[in-house]
């Protein structure tokens, strides 16, 4: 296993791939770097460097039960970006992920950032609030929050339906990547994922989509049910200066998984561009 101890003592696990060009992924809540193993093999295969990690708290990295916020999840990565000296980063970040890209490139890049990726991703805000009228209601996080801390197991697997589009009329459900993404769940700690609902759901990234200006690319699927694009997506574009938008109708949240040639093929052309 290769391990980096971060400044305050916490072990993130990473895997460091390949030679070439380096891109980055940062995956979603609550899963682990595996979540790439599409995206992993197709840029190997293409001759890239492909470093994933396991966020605090996920994953095969130790189960600190603190410091669960997308700050703290930024300036993670960027400790072991700069452990790994790695330089003309392409940084691609899925659902929470694509929060923790934004405020590192934002804030933490200093100039390592080459392009970002921001895939079925949370900002700019997703709780629904006063100054986000049409965001998601505080009682959808807070059933999140309850289901995670006393019915976990099953909640973990039963959230695979909405989130690879699996309850769609006519849906080709796969158990194999249903219960994959069970396994990383659970290899998680549940404190960990209790915190990170509010990282994801509260976190207001408005201010660091403006401020970036590197290439960003902003890919959604428009049947995502667990984060609506009309709150994410739509809204980031806008914000971005330098932003490009690719929308996929019918595509679930999971789409990396699911629709991976699809996104792949996007992927490489935004890289190559």
């Amino acid at each position: 296993m290769s391990t980096l101890t971060l400044k305050d003592g916490t072990e993130i696990f990473y895997k460091d791939q390949g030679q070439g060009p380096v891109l980055m992924f940062h995956h979603g809540w609550p899963l682990s770097s595996d979540d790439w193993d599409a995206q992993v093999i197709f840029f190997l295969q293409k001759g890239y460097r492909v470093v994933t990690h396991d966020r605090r708290g996920h994953g095969r990295s130790s189960q600190n039960i603190y410091n669960h916020t997308i700050e703290q999840y930024a300036s993670d990565a960027a400790e072991l970006v700069e452990f790994l000296d790695l330089k003309d980063v392409v940084h691609i970040g899925h659902s929470t992920g694509g929060g923790e890209v934004i405020r590192y490139v934002n804030k933490y890049s200093n100039g390592r950032a080459k392009k970002a990726v921001l895939i079925s991703a949370v900002p700019p805000v997703m709780v629904k609030s006063e100054t986000n009228p049409d965001g998601v209601p505080m009682e959808v996080f807070d059933n999140i929050r309850e289901q995670t801390l006393n019915n976990r197991n099953q909640f973990y697997f039963d959230l695979t339906f909405p989130f690879y589009g699996y309850n769609r009329e006519g849906a080709n459900v796969k158990d194999g990547i249903q219960r994959n993404w069970w396994r990383q769940g659970l290899m998680g700690g549940i404190a960990a994922h209790y915190d990170g609902i509010k990282a994801f759901s509260e976190t207001d990234l408005t201010e660091d989509l403006k401020a970036v200006d590197i290439p960003v690319l902003v890919m959604h699927g428009e049947d995502d049910q667990i984060v609506p694009i009309a709150n994410a997506a739509l809204k980031s574009i806008k914000l971005l200066k330098n932003g490009k938008l690719i929308t996929y109708p019918g595509f679930p949240h999971g789409m990396p998984t699911t629709e991976h040639e699809t996104i792949n093929k996007d992927l490489l052309e935004f890289i190559r561009s």
